[in-house]
């Protein structure tokens, strides 16, 4: 298990993380071909979808080996999307990686979602190298890059190389740690590299790149401080590797690298880093859980022989129609047939067969140890973020958070022969992806789909075409709103009435008050009055009751029937009446008075807001902010990153954002491009 290496890689959008997967697989020669991205050859990008739009929209796990030295390593990795509508996939991604490897594009520096899928990788403790990528391209600055990745992400960001030339003229990388230079030659043959002398007019930044990451390392390592401050001089190369590898897993340093994907250039460097300072396995501290049985902390060791335990972060439906479950195998040995336990389900399910995955290929294998990421089928009930164990050790592990869609849109079959399909295919999407949800407006009759944004949706609603076989028109997309209130009120209701021969009672009385915004909904209890004991009447089941009358209302406001937030609820009394025994006439009483007390306490509605991250080529920053007024928007900030890249920072109302992106390119001549994020819900 010390030769493992489950990692991942991330970025923002068009940063070049496929490209560096193909030129990865490439050199060690697991493909015989790079596949280009925007030839829509690429092997990572596998659905239709991907190669015709030249993005990624779902994680891809591949295998591979490296050999360093006389060590043969094997290496997991997972390719992520980079469009915040996909963001889902980084996160269960991230959730089950020992590392990972964050892309920058040299000359765009950190851009939003570089940002986001920076704090779901210190969500999850993940430990991470920096590789700025695109140095061959007009405008690439790795130093300026390298400041905005101090600035946003702390001064534990250190140079472990710096590039040789820029732009047009970047030819190869000076180590600092081994202290040589690595040049290529040829741009189309990533193998066609050599060491070459230290470029003599570098000399100066070299030393000083040198000192500044030795200092970083020595700030983190005790024991290597001590050895740098009596003779730096004297540092061997095997223990600075080691203080960085150290320094590294525990997250208290990233090494930042660079390079060009495309042309070739930089890549075994970063291979070399992978397998030297990221952790393996056996390098992450055994993974925490509970006893299901007990409510214990538990844990398990990365350890084959330790019980079974393994974290499902990933359904897909195969074109065949089977259901693949992703794992990663923590603890244990996992055998086809075997039969595991998923504790959150309280469900045995049996493993029929487990494939090693190289994108949408796969191999069958009898047997994986823990360790390694893999898919299987034969699980018919485990949910994405289920954890499966062995059933005589019992254990859940911390599951994967998921994200609230923010827009919906109406979906119906163009027959209604289609009906019936539709529904099936709309459950196996929400299968796989949990940002997905559909039902059925009570009202209309429409079938409703919900997600992340415009593409999420739009890339539904195609594979329900393609894959599916379904054909579907679309209404427009609608945001998802919720309301609150910006009064007190009080309320009280009686209900009192004979059904099929039963009394059924009930009063409740209320009072509502609104919360601080992005607070959450709170239900206090002031009954009894006055420090009273609790009468013997008023049981777990009528409290219960209670709260599910309020609950229910506190999910249709009364603006729109929308889903309320940030409100505190006061239940103030409750009424009693002899012989009653069914407690649903205090349900509905609670529900009844919520109803009134809202009504009166200026109900609002809300709608969400997003943060919205502008890149424009300077002369067109004037008409870009005149039409995000027009929209609604608030300028937060502007930035002139370079003489060519200007980055404009704001917030709007989603529902303004529609169509955005044409509007935006019109206004540009194609050069600006955006990016959109929730924030939060505010007054309309």
């Amino acid at each position: 298990m010390q030769r493992v290496r489950n990692i991942g890689i991330m970025a923002h959008i068009d940063a070049g993380k496929t490209t560096v997967t193909e030129r990865l697989l490439f050199i060690t020669h697991k493909t015989h071909k790079m596949g280009e991205v925007h030839d829509g050859e690429a092997v990572m990008d596998w659905m239709v979808q991907e190669r015709e739009r030249g993005i990624t929209i779902t994680s891809a796990v591949t295998t591979f080996e490296w050999k360093d030295g006389s060590d043969d390593y094997e290496v997991h990795l997972i390719d992520t999307p980079g469009h915040v509508d996909f963001t889902i996939e980084v996160s269960r991604s991230l959730r089950v990686l020992d590392g990972a490897v964050a892309v920058f594009d040299a000359v765009a520096g950190v851009e939003p979602q570089s940002e986001t899928v920076w704090r779901q990788a210190n969500q999850y403790k993940v430990p991470r190298l920096g590789f700025v990528n695109k140095m061959d391209r007009v405008g690439a600055d790795f130093q300026r890059c390298l400041h905005m990745m101090e600035q946003r992400f702390g001064e534990h960001c250190a140079p472990a190389q710096l590039p040789i030339g820029a732009e047009g003229d970047f030819r190869g990388i000076v180590d600092l740690v081994a202290m040589k230079a690595l040049a290529w030659s040829d741009p189309n043959n990533p193998e066609s590299v050599s060491e070459i002398p230290i470029p003599p007019e570098m000399a100066d930044d070299v030393a000083a790149a040198r000192e500044v990451l030795l200092e970083r390392i020595a700030l983190a390592d005790e024991d290597f401080a001590m050895q740098y401050l009596e003779d730096s001089d004297a540092l061997e190369l095997e223990t600075i590797h080691a203080a960085i590898r150290k320094a590294t897993c525990a997250n208290l340093l990233v090494p930042v690298l660079c390079g060009a994907a495309l042309r070739n250039k930089g890549l075994q460097p970063l291979l070399d880093a992978v397998v030297r300072w990221l952790p393996s396995p056996t390098d992450v501290p055994p993974i925490e859980g509970t006893n299901p049985n007990t409510g214990e902390p538990a844990t398990r060791a990365h350890d084959p022989k330790a019980p079974l335990a393994a974290i499902a972060y990933k359904v897909s439906m195969m074109d065949d129609g089977r259901r693949m479950v992703f794992l990663r195998l923590y603890s244990g040995v996992l055998t086809a047939g075997a039969e595991l336990l998923n504790p959150e389900l309280g469900i045995k399910e049996k493993i029929s067969r487990i494939f090693m995955m190289h994108a949408k290929d796969r191999t069958r294998v009898d047997r994986v140890e823990a360790g390694n990421i893999f898919g299987v089928l034969g699980l018919k009930k485990t949910r994405t973020g289920d954890t499966l164990c062995a059933p005589e050790a019992p254990i859940v592990l911390e599951s994967i958070n998921a994200y609230e869609p923010v827009i919906s849109q109406s979906v119906e079959p163009e027959t209604m022969r289609e009906r019936d399909k539709l529904s099936e295919s709309l459950g196996k999407l929400a299968d796989e992806d949990p940002t997905f949800r559909w039902r059925e407006d009570e009202a209309t009759g429409q079938t409703i789909i919900s997600g992340m944004g415009e593409l999420h949706l739009d890339i539904l609603t195609d594979r329900l075409r393609r894959e599916f076989g379904v054909p579907v028109r679309v209404g427009q997309p609608q945001v998802v709103y919720h309301e609150t209130i910006t009064g007190g009120a009080e309320a009280e209701e009686t209900f009192d009435r004979s059904a099929d021969g039963d009394s059924i009672f009930g009063q409740v009385a209320i009072k509502v008050k609104p919360a601080d915004r992005g607070a959450g909904n709170l239900i206090r209890w002031a009954f009894p009055h006055g420090g009273q004991p609790t009468p013997s009447w008023f049981s777990a089941e009528l409290k219960h009751a209670i709260t599910e009358g309020i609950d229910n209302q506190l999910r249709s406001g009364a603006v729109q029937g929308d889903p309320l937030q940030d409100v505190i609820v006061t239940v103030t009394n409750v009424g009693w009446k002899d012989g009653m025994t069914k407690v649903i006439g205090w349900s509905i009483a609670a529900s009844q008075a919520m109803r009134k007390a809202l009504s009166a306490a200026k109900p609002v509605l809300l709608v969400p807001i997003a943060n919205v991250e502008i890149s424009t080529p300077p002369e067109h920053t004037g008409e870009i902010i005149g039409s995000l007024n027009q929209r609604r928007g608030r300028v937060e900030s502007m930035e002139e990153v370079s003489r060519s890249h200007t980055t404009i920072k704001a917030i709007a109302p989603i529902d303004r954002l529609f169509g955005y992106t044409t509007e935006l390119r019109s206004l540009s001549q194609g050069r600006a491009s955006f990016t959109m994020t929730f924030s939060h819900y505010d007054v309309a």
